[in-house]
């Protein structure tokens, strides 16, 4: 079969990492990159050169416009891994294509533009997937599944923590302000949002947050503004039968082992999973222990930050656009995760529980 022809929008931390994940895969090769600014188009001529991009025998062409990789590179996929806030202008210009396309979470910064992407993707011929990546993390793949085959019983309570570095600088800052980025439990916590929805396997009903701003990016200040981006907090979901699901985050933890961890208990059994260190343990209220181990190939851990996620998230994308099923991540699951995301944020402001029928969910 004809190798799957990239072209990547975007090759800063993100879109580099897409590169080189795509460079492990036969069948499929990087033939095109987009972005308006020297430094990342240069990062990304680097990554290609150094993790194999010329030994698949492929001349890449860079553009500062997307608009011009559109017209002038024959592709196959996308994928697009800019700032937050561009994600609804760059979707309005893929939509009116027949491109496979693979967007890097948030989907937007915003519900209405998420809802806005999801009508317009409505009848697009080619795959739209969303990198709601974290699923595809193998230990937490294995973790899913378990949880999905009944291991623990009815699942009531779950819990997932992150405590782990700050955010870090990204091109012209943008990741410092709520505005361009949707508020951190949009841009960064979407990921665990959906792994609630896949875990609980239920209908999110309500919404309760407590967040801020108590440690990171206080003494920053990018043209006479401080950043407002929160850097803690808890977010609690309640589902439609009667399970619920805790978020703890704190983003000024760099002494963390595991950056990950979480833990499901039903009326069986409790499981939990560690990120990085890949072990699953099972305990039964009877007190039987299981405990085991979810490797990942060492070259793909090497080639990304998200535990071989990406990797194996290229590898689902490119079975959909081969096989043409539906994809497993979709523009729902999209919606869905920001629109808990944004739920959070306003009960943060508010104090007030929010629900998800008040957004229309």
């Amino acid at each position: 079969m004809a190798p799957i022809r990239y072209g990547i929008i975007g090759s800063g931390m993100m879109g580099l990492e897409h590169i080189r994940n795509i460079n492990l895969i036969d069948g499929a090769e990087v033939v095109a990159i987009a972005d308006p600014n020297d430094e990342p188009r240069e990062w990304a001529k680097f990554t290609l050169e150094y993790h194999g991009g010329p030994s698949k025998g492929v001349d890449v062409a860079y553009y500062g416009d997307h608009r011009a990789m559109l017209d002038g590179c024959d592709l196959d996929a996308v994928v697009v891994a800019t700032p937050n806030f561009t994600h609804r202008a760059i979707a309005d210009d893929l939509l009116g294509t027949p491109l496979h396309i693979l967007m890097e979470k948030p989907l937007c910064t915003t519900l209405e533009d998420s809802l806005a992407v999801q009508a317009a993707a409505d009848g697009h011929g080619g795959v739209i997937w969303m990198g709601l990546e974290y699923r595809y993390m193998p230990p937490v793949t294995r973790f899913v599944e378990m949880a999905q085959a009944g291991v623990v019983g009815t699942p009531h309570m779950l819990s997932i923590r992150e405590h782990r570095f700050p955010f870090l600088k990204k091109v012209e800052n943008w990741n410092r302000f709520n505005e361009k980025t949707g508020g951190t439990f949009v841009e960064k916590c979407c990921h665990f949002f959906d792994l609630m929805c896949l875990i609980m396997a239920d209908r999110p009903v309500r919404v309760f947050g407590s967040g801020g701003q108590s440690v990171n990016h206080k003494d920053e200040s990018y043209n006479g503004r401080a950043p407002d981006i929160f850097d803690n907090g808890y977010v609690v979901v309640d589902f439609e039968g009667g399970g619920r699901a805790l978020l703890d985050l704190c983003m000024f933890a760099e002494g963390s082992h595991n950056q990950e961890e979480i833990a499901l208990v039903g009326d069986r059994a409790k499981m939990e999973v560690a990120i990085p260190d890949g072990h699953i343990s099972v305990a039964t209220r009877e007190r039987e222990r299981d405990r085991f181990h979810v490797p990942v190939p060492p070259d793909v851990l090497d080639v990304g930050q998200h535990h071989g996620a990406t990797y194996y998230q290229h590898t689902e994308f490119i079975e959909a656009i081969r096989s043409g099923k539906k994809p497993k991540v979709t523009i729902a699951d999209g919606v869905l995760s920001v629109a808990i995301g944004v739920a959070a944020h306003r009960a943060m402001d508010t104090g007030q529980a929010v629900y998800m029928s008040d957004l229309g969910f």
